[in-house]
């Protein structure tokens, strides 16, 4: 994997969602927000939205609207436009005083004809064309209250967060998880009039819900956007029962038929279930300084991926319990 070619891909899709939040309030997810925190991190999103006011907010039911001097609003997210999301996108805006919405989602465009149940057949002669984000589009100018105002729904594809040069994350799907033996039993409980799963081995697609399914297509546009920002026509291999799915998913992904003819580059794909190595992966043995640090600092709020530094002792400030929050903590993605 190329270590600029990840940054790149990162910092690319963020430079996208930059252009547009100039004088806006912006709203992220958690998701995004990690994936900003470790690709460019929030001071370059603070400069770009300008203005002597911070206008960086969570997404979340109660995130408080925009007021009547904030008449653009930029929403950053991670997940489908579709359920809850959209409920919680019109209780913001129908409480605030926007004239001009912007909706960034990670997933794209193909992902939310799926999700809609759009045929894999009219899906394709859909190339092109964004009915799912010009209906979002309609909504919008709806819930601000005048069809003339201003809304752009549009996908880029903030899949990771650059740790390290050679190692990225993928904050969105946290807890994706393998199968586990007992989850055979629901899955046939849901198979009435079909062949039962005798282990799972016998997963296949077929097998999954619908919201399993939703989440690991997902994945796999992420990946296929990465790929193609990389050039390459990838080789999947898989070990273990869920990360078959994912490989065969993404191996027959349709979107990416085209990039596959005319990538100059290869690239292997392995996707291992965590569940093999169960123990490696959840224990924090003290091998190394990165998993003393893991283990013995804090989480960082909202996050999954990163720990809390306190930087009181650094400062003149006394060490008491009500002077903790006076300083912002530190953090792995901020060594300066």
């Amino acid at each position: 994997m190329s270590a600029s070619g990840v940054v790149s891909f990162t910092q690319q899709g963020w430079e996208q969602v930059l252009a547009k939040v100039k004088r806006a309030v912006v709203y992220l997810d958690s998701a995004c927000a990690e994936s900003l925190h470790w690709g460019c991190g929030s001071t370059r999103l603070l400069e770009a939205v300008g203005g002597p006011d911070c206008h960086l907010r969570e997404f979340e039911p109660d995130a408080v609207g925009g007021g009547a001097k904030q008449p653009k609003a930029v929403f950053v997210l991670s997940c489908l436009l579709k359920g809850r999301t959209v409920e919680i996108l019109r209780d913001i805006i129908c409480r605030s005083h926007f004239q001009y919405c912007v909706v960034v989602t990670a997933v794209s465009h193909a992902v939310h004809l799926t999700a809609n149940h759009v045929p894999a057949a009219a899906a394709a002669e859909m190339e092109g064309q964004q009915p799912v984000f010009e209906q979002l589009e309609e909504k919008l100018c709806e819930w601000m209250g005048n069809m003339n105002y201003t809304a752009e729904v549009f996908h880029v594809p903030l899949l990771l967060a650059p740790v390290a040069p050679h190692f990225a994350l993928t904050p969105a799907f946290a807890s994706l998880f393998p199968l586990l033996p007992q989850d055979v039993h629901l899955l046939n409980s849901a198979r009435l009039d079909k062949r039962k799963l005798g282990s799972l081995g016998d997963v296949d697609a077929t097998a999954l819900t619908t919201e399993l399914l939703l989440q690991i297509r997902c994945l796999v546009s992420g990946l296929s956007s990465l790929c193609e920002h990389l050039g390459v026509r990838e080789e999947c291999f898989a070990v273990g029962s869920l990360s078959r799915v994912i490989a065969a998913d993404l191996a027959n992904y349709a979107p990416a038929k085209n990039r596959k003819k005319t990538a100059a580059g290869r690239a292997s794909v392995v996707f291992v279930d965590r569940t093999l190595d169960l123990t490696g992966a959840v224990g924090h043995h003290g091998d190394n300084l990165v998993e003393k640090i893991i283990s013995a600092l804090p989480q960082l709020p909202g996050h999954t991926n990163d720990v809390m530094v306190n930087m009181i002792e650094l400062t003149a400030l006394q060490t008491e319990e009500e002077n903790c929050n006076v300083v912002a903590p530190g953090c792995l993605a901020q060594s300066k």
